[in-house]
């Protein structure tokens, strides 16, 4: 029944198309100018020409390339969400699934005035596409945050190119590079969406298996940087704070 009530709670937005969205295209100078390269060079090898034609127009890539790529992405639908595991939480979600739910948090949210939709869906779907090659990486792993960048920034690199480079490779690595950055308002709603997301999955492993999973909670309090992520996580807090 809460589940219910939740999905009733998030709907009773705004109406998604009151008003048209305006793009916003944020500048990222540095890294964006490193992808650009990246995926140049990746378009010029011989393996990323194997389709045939224009590998830096808005073409999708060869056929070969998108298989290749998408099996890779297989892995985001095995590959279970670590903090989850490592609590002992029966059956837990794979990266796959948390990604999923924030593209539908991008979609239903209010409008907002200078945000693009699409590209919070976008942002919301790559956002942790590096992780089909290193895992999920936690704070836990005693990994550092640069370390876990550069493992991640390596893994989007081979998969643009196994994209074969070009634009489509490019804009993929962009978003990814825009969200890592917090870089734009549209990454920055994603970003909340990833702790909204973690918490209301929180929520209902401690229902549905009976965890105490506050530390979860308390991971991401006081972090939410958008009006939406706020009143998105207050309102969870307070279904919890009812069921006791």
């Amino acid at each position: 029944m809460s589940r219910v009530i939740l999905c009733k709670s998030l709907l009773l937005t705004p109406s998604l198309f009151s008003a048209p969205l305006t793009s916003f295209k944020p500048t990222l100078p540095s890294s964006s100018s490193r992808v650009h390269r990246m995926a140049t060079e990746a378009s010029s090898s011989p393996s990323s020409n194997a389709g045939g034609g224009d590998p830096t127009s808005s073409s999708p890539p060869p056929a070969s390339s998108a298989i290749d790529f998408l099996s890779l992405c297989h892995r985001l639908k095995t590959t279970k969400r670590a903090g989850w595991v490592k609590r002992g939480v029966k059956d837990p979600e794979s990266v796959a699934d948390h990604m999923y739910r924030m593209g539908l948090m991008a979609l239903i949210a209010s409008d907002i005035p200078g945000l693009n939709r699409d590209k919070c869906i976008k942002i919301a779907i790559v956002h942790d596409v590096a992780e089909a090659i290193v895992g999920d990486i936690t704070p836990s792993d005693g990994i550092t945050k640069e370390e876990k960048s550069r493992q991640e920034q390596e893994a989007i690199d081979h998969m643009c190119k196994l994209l074969g480079g070009g634009s489509i490779a490019k804009e993929l690595g962009e978003l990814w590079l825009e969200y890592e950055g917090n870089s734009s308002p549209e990454a920055k709603i994603v970003k909340d969406f990833d702790k909204v997301e973690m918490i209301l999955q929180a929520l209902e492993y401690e229902n549905d298996q009976g965890k105490d999973l506050e530390e979860f909670f308390q991971s991401t309090a006081g972090k939410f940087q958008t009006d939406v992520g706020k009143a998105w996580a207050a309102e969870i807090a307070s279904r919890r704070k009812k069921q006791g």
